[in-house]
């Protein structure tokens, strides 16, 4: 049989351990804030390096295009053609520098991994204790 002090101290245990569980959900919360703010960022420079190198790299490939062409007509081509497969290798060069840029910026790599982690490892804890 139980008295009201055994019912006061259990309920009093169950007040802190939901009080402790809060505490946890919030530090979990702001880990997730700060993760997705790194990851953020992580976007923002990836980005910047991406404009910059498509920034810098436009000249340069115009000038090896053009040098391909030149060299293509000198080699008897038509310049059509010469021109046509300048075209085509610049295609090329701007699907790898798309495919590359693409490959940094994949969601599971922006995904709060460690948060989610984390908070899978709360839920099993908190499931042992509710148990």
């Amino acid at each position: 049989m139980t008295d009201k002090t055994d019912l006061r101290a259990i309920s009093t245990l169950m007040g802190d351990a939901l009080s402790q569980f809060s505490t946890l959900i919030q530090n979990e919360i702001d880990l997730a804030k700060a993760e997705i703010g790194e990851k953020a960022q992580h976007v923002g420079v990836a980005s910047g390096f991406l404009f910059g190198a498509a920034v810098l790299v436009i000249p340069a490939i115009m000038m090896a295009l053009f040098a391909l062409s030149a060299a293509l007509v000198e080699g008897g081509w038509s310049e059509p053609v010469a021109y046509l497969i300048s075209a085509l290798a610049a295609v090329v060069l701007a699907a790898i520098f798309a495919l590359v840029g693409m490959q940094r910026l994949k969601p599971e790599k922006l995904k709060p991994s460690e948060t989610l982690g984390q908070l899978e490892r709360d839920k099993a804890t908190v499931q042992g204790f509710v148990r």
